[in-house]
């Protein structure tokens, strides 16, 4: 048995590294336990040329692809979409695009604003100063002024938009549509001891240089400098009870997988939308027999991935090809609610450079565009660095039939149960990506683009994992009240993107941190009565 501690973290991604820092001023022992290891960044591909082929082994972003000793298998063949996700220090900002929008007002009042889903317990203007806090300690470049979103203040300007944003804000303008420089956590500039962005290639394998904010190098140096303890290969199997039905601590396995015990006086679990749920269901009780925290039978439903519509073309020109960050700028152009078409809620556009030597060539030879024979060399010129992209990235509304369960077949390798995915692509969806898609082209045409493709929905696209424990007011109709503290275990807190009410339309990073450090902050404000 390991010695108490008061707060004890599972996992260490955006969440868990966030509220581990924020909680640092408590003074209390703080332990997280990571299933991964710390990750070298000697050991990222982009140190190497073979950079693009280890996307398709030991740092492909399916795991179940990539199959890491600390990665577990995931049973989706029951959905479109795959989940994409990392476990090391870090989390999956080791392998995200570091693309930095947030949320917008209207997506935390969107049953008020449109009738469909949920409000959420918080809204954005009580976020505000967290998201602030977060763009600090991330270190986030971009353009003030953004009609989009209410006035922020990114601490570095925003990323080079090079010759393929250039074409593509160009061919925005003469379309008379929003867009704006991508919100980055990609330093644009000497940053906090990080160095700024050289244009490696790619960011999501890894960023060699430090230039992408994944938390092992922006929150963890801070925590663990104020005495919290991050201890790694250390795989939760449950969350085990007291005899009062309150939280006592975790059983784990460590690396050599040995078994152990981990009291704590309080539980904070940071696993994401699929890792979350999978934790709870495990932890059984006579208590829970259903799963731990799930006396309303949500832990697991209403899991949103948005769907990704992405189109594509070619140009006459040679452009960025895949030197760069790869999104320079967005489009909220039909994010909103628009009462003419048939469907609530919208869609981001994310745009995107090309494809580096390998992936174009795989790719366009599964698509039938790059011959065999004579012909090959000639034809792949044509298509080399002359690609650009944008994806719209789709809003889901919670369903609670798409949801993580249980495997009974499918275990880790310490024996337990790997989650079950089972999602399908709501009506409302797939009603925005057939508009999507049309303004796509319409996009691609004025940017000057031929030959162009699509690839709907993006079959490794699970990158946003939301939705699985939700926030709520109503215990019947939540897991965790608003403030991230669980309805049916008051020593319980999640603070990942599980507790999302609604997916919104854009990358969710940003506004998982900020809720982090909200919670954390809730938590600080309480401490005398935490658990009442």
């Amino acid at each position: 048995m390991n010695d108490k501690v008061d707060v004890l973290i599972i996992g260490s991604g955006a969440s868990g590294a966030a509220v581990a820092w924020s909680l640092t001023d408590t003074r209390m022992r703080i332990l997280c336990l990571e299933q991964g290891d710390w990750i070298k960044p000697t050991d990222y591909p982009s140190n190497g040329r073979d950079w693009e082929a280890r996307l398709f082994s030991d740092f492909a972003i399916n795991p179940n692809r990539r199959a890491r000793e600390t990665d577990y298998p995931i049973n989706d063949a029951n959905s479109p979409i795959k989940v994409v996700n990392f476990n090391g220090v870090g989390g999956s900002t080791i392998m995200y695009t570091a693309h930095y929008p947030r949320l917008h007002p209207s997506d935390f009042k969107v049953k008020t604003l449109d009738g469909v889903a949920d409000d959420w317990p918080v809204d954005y203007e009580t976020l505000d100063p967290f998201f602030a806090e977060n763009d600090r300690m991330t270190g986030v470049s971009g353009l003030a002024g953004d009609p989009a979103y209410p006035p922020h203040q990114p601490p570095m300007p925003p990323l080079p938009l090079g010759k393929s944003g250039q074409r593509f804000g160009k061919a925005m303008n003469r379309l008379g549509w929003h867009w704006w420089p991508s919100d980055a956590s990609i330093a644009t500039t000497d940053y906090e001891g990080r160095a700024r962005c050289i244009n490696l290639g790619h960011c999501t394998p890894g960023c060699a240089q430090g230039a992408k904010a994944s938390t092992d190098i922006t929150y963890w140096p801070l925590a663990i400098r104020a005495g919290v303890e991050l201890r790694t290969r250390c795989r939760v199997r449950e969350i085990t009870l007291d005899e009062n039905g309150m939280a006592a601590g975790v059983v784990y396995y460590d690396a050599k997988g040995e078994e152990h015990c981990q009291p704590a006086e309080m539980v904070i679990v940071a696993c994401n939308g699929v890792g979350t749920p999978r934790l709870l269901l495990n932890s059984v009780s006579g208590k829970f027999p259903n799963g731990l925290a799930n006396s309303s039978g949500l832990v697991g439903r209403n899991l949103m991935f948005h769907p990704y519509a992405y189109s594509y073309g070619y140009v006459d020109e040679p452009l960025d090809g895949n030197h760069g960050p790869p999104l320079c700028l967005w489009s909220q152009e039909f994010y909103e609610t628009d009462a003419s078409r048939d469907f609530v809620r919208g869609y981001t556009f994310q745009f995107s450079r090309g494809y580096g030597a390998i992936l174009e060539a795989i790719t366009s030879t599964a698509a039938g565009r790059l011959p065999w024979g004579e012909d090959h060399h000639r034809v792949y010129r044509q298509l080399l660095n002359h690609r650009i992209g944008l994806s719209a990235i789709i809003e889901d509304l919670p369903e609670e039939h798409n949801r993580v369960t249980l495997d009974p077949v499918q275990k880790d390798s310490h024996g337990i149960p790997g989650p079950r995915i089972d999602y399908t692509i709501g009506e409302n969806s797939r009603k925005m990506i057939e508009h999507a898609l049309a303004n796509a082209r319409t996009i691609l045409e004025a940017a000057g683009a031929k030959n162009i493709g699509t690839e709907v929905p993006i079959l490794n696209g699970g990158w946003h994992l939301l939705g699985t424990a939700r926030m709520g007011d109503n215990p019947e109709r939540s897991v965790v009240n608003g403030w991230g503290r669980c309805h049916d275990v008051k020593n319980l807190f999640i603070v990942d993107g599980s507790i999302w009410v609604t997916a919104g339309a854009v990358n969710p990073t940003s506004t998982i941190q900020a809720l982090a450090l909200y919670i954390a902050d809730q938590i600080k404000q309480r401490l005398a009565n935490l658990f009442d």
